[in-house]
């Protein structure tokens, strides 16, 4: 529990700077990995902490069906920093899963009912297993890279 606690502690605390660090963190990375998609969102004025938000402070627990969050979560666990860092690439996969239907949402409010209501009701261990490949996908591409998290300026 308190590997769980470690790397998270900044979510719960006043302001929640470490989700506030995520969602932005998130957001450099997708206009990284899926220029059209960010501009999907931009020009609809989707912003990111109105749907990762909770993404980041319920660690998709929410999104997910049960056993599909334990998978994840012992994924995180097995993982140096799981909670604090892998979750941030799981986030991006989940994102790019969902790419080719949240740009078919032509409005705000489509995209919005989409991505608080992502259709993950049946999912299983190879829905999971896409979903955690990529994200080590991502990790391996940008956890090393210097700066790749940095705000554009």
């Amino acid at each position: 529990m308190s590997k769980l606690l470690d790397g998270i502690q900044d979510n719960y605390t006043f302001a929640q700077p470490g989700i506030q660090t995520k969602v932005k963190q998130l957001e450099e990375l997708i206009k990284r990995i899926n220029v059209h998609l960010q501009k999907h969102l931009e020009q609809n004025l989707v912003e990111y902490l109105q749907f990762s938000y909770r993404w980041m402070n319920n660690l998709l627990m929410r999104e997910l069906p049960l056993h599909c969050t334990i998978r994840v979560w012992d994924t995180y666990m097995s993982e140096p920093d799981g909670f604090a860092e892998f979750h941030l690439y799981v986030c991006a996969a989940f994102l790019q899963r969902f790419s080719k239907e949240i740009q078919d949402q032509r409005d705000f409010q489509g995209i919005l009912l989409l991505l608080q209501n992502l259709p993950t009701a049946k999912w299983g261990e190879n829905e999971i297993g896409l979903l955690l490949a990529e994200a080590y996908s991502l990790k391996y591409v940008f956890s090393g890279a210097r700066n790749h998290l940095n705000q554009s300026k």
